[in-house]
């Protein structure tokens, strides 16, 4: 059974106000494409398909144009909830998508319930896991101790595992949460956002399974019994990553930070053949509009032919003028249509001590003040022989005006 693995799609997200459902769209598109051409059966989305609890009516087109034309093209789709989704309105007439071949897994108790699809060699279980909140589902299950992301998910995984032990075959699981051995909280892009409140954290890999962890197909008699799955879907990181051979983070469709521009769009195709054996491969996606950071003083990024192949990215600007240019983002936007953000970096600045700028200014005379207040709106960097010039002649002409006045 072939099934293309992808996750957070964030339908509705903005780019820096700018729509990015175009560009979504687009990559979709592409993704259709891959589930027809590799004769794709599933496609599994592990959480984060909307970025809002509360999606526009956009983001819900688009999102019923994608399940349509993935079904067209031949494959079931199971998708999970998300921490910025909303289990109650994505979960809406699951029951009915269900019976067309898209199967909406968002309410807590029905990671025990697994999708099975069959081919030729025998059932695939899909165990989708929704985001599980402790404290929205402790109540569920009063035996557990159920205090952090890694009690709930080491629960919900110990169930799952005993009930493929029954059931026998091959299967998936579908988890969204932010798993040990990816870039740790502290480094993670902007738009990753950190699990902790309520005391959520990082989940251990080990709670998944080892990587070469023996399948148990088939019931045997000295209960209980359990399994391993044989590939686990995971989604939350917005960058591919590989935890191990059966543990694995596709990454965002789309890039929704400069922090991303680095890393690659696309989805594991996973091959689940028979026994317990899968052949994992890369499938790369399109990305509509690159983003680039460009470094340097605002004549050069202007006016420099290098910069020719950035004028259609998304561009952040950073200007190592000595002074802040006047107008600055304007200016960029002639030459870069789509740059979105300008930050001041000069090339050159001087320490200074610790006192405070008042404190500086203390007992100086009028052309000593207006020398260090240069320094210091130009981060350190002094007057130029004109400017001392030209404000000594300007003071001597205010003193001469207050004489005869």
């Amino acid at each position: 059974m072939k099934i293309l693995h992808t996750s957070d799609w964030h339908i509705g997200r903005s780019f820096h106000t700018h729509s990015t459902l175009g560009h979504l769209r687009e990559v979709l598109a592409a993704l259709v494409l891959v589930v027809r051409d590799r004769e794709v059966q599933v496609v599994v989305v592990a959480g984060d398909v909307f970025d809002s609890a509360m999606p526009s009516a956009d983001a819900y087109s688009l999102l019923a144009w994608a399940l349509r034309e993935i079904r067209q093209a031949g494959a079931s789709v199971v998708l999970t909830s998300g921490n910025h989704d909303s289990a109650t309105r994505l979960g809406f007439q699951a029951e009915w998508a269900g019976q067309a071949g898209i199967h909406v897994i968002t309410r807590p108790e029905q990671f025990l319930e697994p999708v099975t699809i069959n081919d030729a060699h025998g059932p695939v279980h899909f165990y989708g896991i929704p985001y599980l909140e402790p404290a929205m589902i402790r109540h569920l299950f009063p035996e557990e101790t159920l205090r952090n992301h890694e009690q709930v998910l080491t629960f919900a995984m110990r169930r799952i595992r005993e009930d493929l032990a029954v059931r026998g075959g091959r299967s998936v699981v579908l988890a969204h949460c932010f798993a040990a051995g990816v870039t740790p909280a502290a480094e993670a892009t902007e738009v990753e956002r950190d699990i902790t409140a309520g005391g959520l954290d990082l989940v251990p890999v080990a709670v998944f399974g080892r990587a070469d962890a023996p399948q148990i197909t088939a019931p045997q008699a000295d209960a209980p019994q359990t399994s391993y799955p044989d590939y686990v879907a995971l989604g939350h990181i917005h960058g591919r990553a590989t935890l191990t051979d059966r543990v694995r983070y596709s990454g965002a469709p789309l890039h929704y930070s400069f922090s991303e521009a680095d890393k690659p769009r696309g989805a594991w195709l996973v091959d689940l053949q028979a026994g317990d054996t899968a052949a994992i491969e890369w499938v790369g996606l399109p990305v509509p509009r690159r983003l680039s950071v460009l470094t340097g003083e605002i004549g050069e990024l202007l006016t420099g032919d290098d910069y020719e192949e950035f004028e259609h990215d998304w561009v952040s600007a950073v200007l190592t003028d000595q002074v802040r240019p006047l107008d600055g983002m304007r200016r960029l936007q002639k030459r870069f249509p789509h740059c979105v953000t300008l930050e001041h970096r000069p090339k050159v600045t001087v320490d200074t001590d610790a006192a405070s700028y008042g404190e500086r200014l203390h007992l100086k005379d009028d052309h000593e003040i207006v020398a260090e207040f240069l320094q210091f709106v130009r981060n350190g960097v002094g007057q130029t022989e004109f400017e001392r010039e030209l404000v000594a002649e300007l003071m001597a002409a205010n003193d001469l005006r207050e004489i005869t006045a």
